[in-house]
């Protein structure tokens, strides 16, 4: 298995889990907030989240093509100060009891987000042309990381932030009702500043200026030729699998707790199945993407998926520790495929790859966010446990729709990718 060693890749796979970070905690603060700073109910917050993740998924594709015309230096460690920087500003807007300034610092930090993903996709792969496949799914897994480490990181620091007067009032509800409520800060997050700082200035210094960027783009007059073409079939058959794929991934993890839940699991148990499928996935990105460096592309989507849908159809009616194996089998091979679908879309648009990173992150996401409020809706007609394994039949679909792209050979990605853009100049 191959380990990238190039600066570059690290500073974009550095910045990905800086800004995964800030943006999973996103829901804990919101949570605590509403608990022990400003009063909001469930559909505020889950209203914010909502939007938060669709505004991040439609931008993506602006930004990409933003990237592909000026190298992405500015959008890449930009974009991630700017998630940073907003998320801090909606915790002192909070702090300060300033709501819809509170909730418009949660949102737009979304906007930070779109921007550097297709940077840092396009750097992860070109960093290292031989292993394109494998540096996307080791710069997908620091991601995944940061989503995992987030909500980890804001709890440990707000659990010291809380009064937890609910130890003592829950026994006695019935004479002290809400007479002591919760207080608490969330000012201590603010420390978690220092933790951004070495990916974004690793970014800023590494990845290539626009003059630079610029000069590689007219040295390969092959790749401007191939930018015309712009292959509407395959796009189609790709669009259409990533939407069915994104009912299981990332669609249908956000119904994981509430489907253990309502077998009586405790928050504890439903929390560690739900981070188990979040890491397999990262974890199995990894190996989906070192096999795709080798075997055909395709195959490799198409064997994961299909190999996911037993997962899914089982996981609903499951317990203990084998519902434990099959969520991880159902995040690790439907999500493993995931750097291997955003470096395809790359090698259809070779002259693009921001844009092609950018469009399909964007679908990914928005179709997920979708998704959830479609599995949701259903879930009310016809119950969680069938809705999943109705997943698990979308799965199967989009795995023969896999087989149906255009084969990319890994000539013709080595051909038309720039040399080692960490040799490029990076002078303004």
């Amino acid at each position: 298995m191959n380990l990238p060693r190039q600066r570059l890749f690290w500073a974009v796979s550095l910045g990905h889990m800086t800004n995964d970070t800030f943006i999973s905690m996103s829901s804990v603060l919101l949570a605590f907030i509403s608990v022990n700073v400003l009063p909001m109910s469930t559909v505020h917050i889950g209203a914010i989240l909502s939007v938060t993740a669709l505004l991040g998924a439609l931008t993506q594709p602006l930004f990409g093509w933003l990237a592909d015309r000026t190298g992405g230096r500015l959008l890449g460690a930009g974009g991630v100060a700017w998630t940073v920087v907003l998320t801090l500003l909606a915790v002192l807007a909070a702090e300060g009891g300033y709501f819809w300034l509170m909730v418009l610092a949660f949102v737009i930090p979304a906007i930070g987000s779109g921007a550097f993903h297709p940077v840092g996709s396009m750097y992860a792969a070109a960093s290292d042309k031989k292993y394109a496949a494998s540096n996307l799914s080791y710069f997908f897994l620091m991601g995944q990381l940061g989503l995992a480490l987030g909500p980890a990181l804001a709890g440990l620091i707000l659990n010291q932030a809380a009064s937890n007067n609910h130890i003592f009032t829950d026994p006695f509800s019935h004479i002290f009702g809400r007479t002591l409520i919760e207080h608490g800060s969330v000012t201590p997050v603010l420390s978690l500043a220092v933790f951004a700082i070495p990916g974004i200035l690793m970014m800023a210094l590494l990845i290539p200026s626009q003059g630079a960027h610029r000069q590689t783009r007219v040295d390969k007059p092959v790749v401007q030729q191939q930018k015309s073409a712009f292959p509407v079939s395959a796009f189609a058959i790709l669009i259409v699998m990533v939407a069915l794929r994104s009912l299981a991934q990332p669609g249908s993890v956000n119904f994981i707790p509430v489907l253990f839940q309502q077998k009586g699991w405790s928050p504890a148990e439903y929390g560690l199945i739900t981070s188990s499928f979040w890491l397999a996935s990262g974890f199995a990105g990894v190996l989906c993407g070192t096999l795709a460096d080798r075997f055909d592309r395709r195959r490799v989507i198409a064997v994961s998926l299909i190999l996911s849908a037993p997962a899914f159809f089982l996981l609903p009616v499951t317990n203990g520790v084998v519902a434990f194996a099959l969520a991880i089998l159902a995040g690790g091979l439907s999500g493993g495929s995931h750097s291997v679908i955003v470096l395809s879309a790359q090698e259809l648009l070779p002259g693009s790859k921001a844009f092609a990173s950018g469009m399909i992150l964007g679908l990914i996401f928005g179709t997920g966010a979708i998704g959830s409020f479609l599995i949701g809706a259903l879930s009310e007609s016809i119950g969680l446990e069938a809705v999943f394994q109705l997943v698990a039949v979308a799965i199967v679909i989009a795995s023969l729709l896999a087989l149906l792209l255009p084969a990319v050979g890994r000539s013709n990605m080595i051909e038309n990718q720039p040399e080692n853009v960490e040799a490029m100049p990076t002078r303004a």
